[in-house]
């Protein structure tokens, strides 16, 4: 964490689980100062997908990171991380609840990601500080959200075909897209996290579908951890020298 973060938010690994609400809260209002929208400028190589499974009543979590190529989308490496966490289920603080984990998962990998996609929102909040801007601000690095569920805001249903899209406002400010990523099936919610532009969000996301419903880094990070959660892969770093058909 960048050292003018430190002095005004709490350590995730050792204090999320005793904030109240009203501190959490507060948090996300702080962290908001230091969001950056602007278009990224790098060149993309490597993109991760973030995902974490746990249980509503259970304390324990799953969490990891799956690396691939990019723009071709070949797993090249995942990261995997059991914890547990205290932090209540609570819609809107989702990020207390999972950064933690997620960040072990990140702290982990040698060589980072040029950009990661979460299985959660970005500026699509009511706060516009979802999961991926939370995790973005804090680390310094490139994050976007891609969300099965709309936080906040209204849209107009976008076209029927793959790749319409259409914005999120909320009280007269865009904070994303809904976008239909496959025909014939509910649109899923764009959000830029951070060091990111709409624009770059959008882009990056329509170069990361497939044939399915969800982007390959948050469909994979998805299939993953649940393989992680079965028992069917090993906690740790580790690099994919063959690429595995699930």
């Amino acid at each position: 964490m960048p050292a003018s973060l430190n002095q005004i938010v709490p350590t995730p690994q050792s204090n999320y689980d005793q904030l109240s609400i009203t501190e959490a809260t507060g948090i996300q209002k702080k962290l908001r100062g230091f969001l950056n929208l602007d278009p990224l400028e790098k060149q993309i190589r490597t993109i991760a997908g973030a995902d974490i499974s746990l249980s509503l009543g259970s304390d324990t979590v799953y969490a990891g990171m799956i690396i691939l190529s990019y723009p071709d989308l070949k797993p090249v490496a995942y990261s995997l991380i059991k914890s547990t966490t205290a932090f209540p289920y609570v819609p809107g603080y989702l990020a207390f609840r999972e950064i933690p984990a997620l960040l072990q998962a990140y702290e982990q990998i040698p060589e980072k990601p040029d950009v990661v996609m979460f299985d959660g929102n970005g500026f699509l909040h009511a706060r516009r500080m979802g999961i991926a801007s939370h995790f973005g601000v804090l680390t310094g690095t490139v994050t976007m959200g891609c969300a099965k569920k709309k936080l906040a805001g209204i849209y107009q249903e976008p076209g029927e075909s793959r790749g319409a899209y259409t914005p999120v406002i909320d009280k007269g400010e865009q904070i994303g897209f809904a976008l239909r990523s496959k025909e014939k099936v509910k649109p899923v919610f764009i959000s830029p996290g951070h060091n990111m532009s709409f624009d770059d969000s959008m882009n990056i996301t329509l170069k990361c579908l497939n044939k399915h419903r969800l982007p390959e880094p948050t469909r994979k990070a998805h299939e993953y951890v649940n393989l992680f959660r079965n028992g069917e892969l090993k906690e740790g770093y580790h690099e994919i020298k063959e690429l595995r058909l699930f």
